[in-house]
């Protein structure tokens, strides 16, 4: 190999580490981000969503989590789980209108949840911690379920995840947390079982026209053949 083709080679290969070792340093953060989990709920349903947050300071740690919920789709039922070293606390607003459950009149609904960590309670550099809600009923009026949150740590920095997604589909910088909400399974069942009649039943019609199709031409072959035997005799 002559030395120039191997300068070559050796470019190619510093260009592709280069490439790789860019790319790693951009996936990174998305790692960190405050996340939801699970990613999907149904509609109408109700899910435990736990908020899984990583801390990405290297020195300070995560000591106060604040979670808001949607206004313009209310979820009427949200309930915490004891954790220890974590206290919980739920700010309720007013509904306008009220919303109707289980044949009572819901006028409020909590906005926010905000997990607070004890004295010396905190999530260190390189660890994450899950905080779980029991929330519905989901709306049944979006595909989505937005949950923008603030993360605080114990050096004062206040970083806030609430970035809903870009209209071309690319991830914001700090995006909020989402749940993609799903028809409820009964209608996802019906709608193959549905598609799977019709099917069916266009299988039943064409095999018909087909079976048809060659009644017709049995018939009208016979018919050939009778006026042949017809004409034969005359003759």
């Amino acid at each position: 190999m002559s030395s120039s083709t191997r300068r070559g080679a050796l470019r190619a290969g510093t260009v592709l580490v280069t490439a790789a070792v860019a790319a790693l340093a951009l996936a990174t953060p998305a790692l960190a981000h405050v996340t939801a989990t699970p990613q999907t709920a149904e509609q109408g349903g109700y899910a435990v969503i736990a908020l899984r947050v990583p801390t990405e300071s290297e020195t300070a740690g995560t000591v106060a989590l604040q979670v808001t919920l949607p206004a313009d789709h209310p979820i009427t039922s949200v309930r915490t789980t004891p954790r220890p070293g974590w206290t919980a606390t739920l700010a309720k607003a007013p509904l306008d209108p009220p919303v109707e459950r289980h044949g009572r009149m819901i006028t409020e609904a909590v906005r926010s949840v905000t997990w607070t960590a004890d004295p010396g309670v905190r999530i260190g550099p390189g660890e994450f911690a899950e905080f779980p809600l029991s929330l519905g009923p989901m709306p049944t009026d979006t595909d989505q379920l937005l949950l923008p949150a603030v993360q605080t740590y114990d050096d004062g920095e206040v970083v806030a995840w609430d970035q809903p997604p870009m209209a071309d589909g690319s991830e914001p910088e700090r995006p909020a947390p989402s749940v993609t909400l799903t028809p409820p399974a009964e209608e996802a069942a019906a709608a193959p079982a549905a598609a799977g009649t019709t099917d069916t039943t266009a299988r039943w019609l064409g095999g018909g026209g087909l079976l048809v199709g060659a009644l017709g031409v049995g018939v009208g072959a016979g018919a050939v053949l009778r006026s042949r035997r017809t004409t034969g005799a005359t003759r």
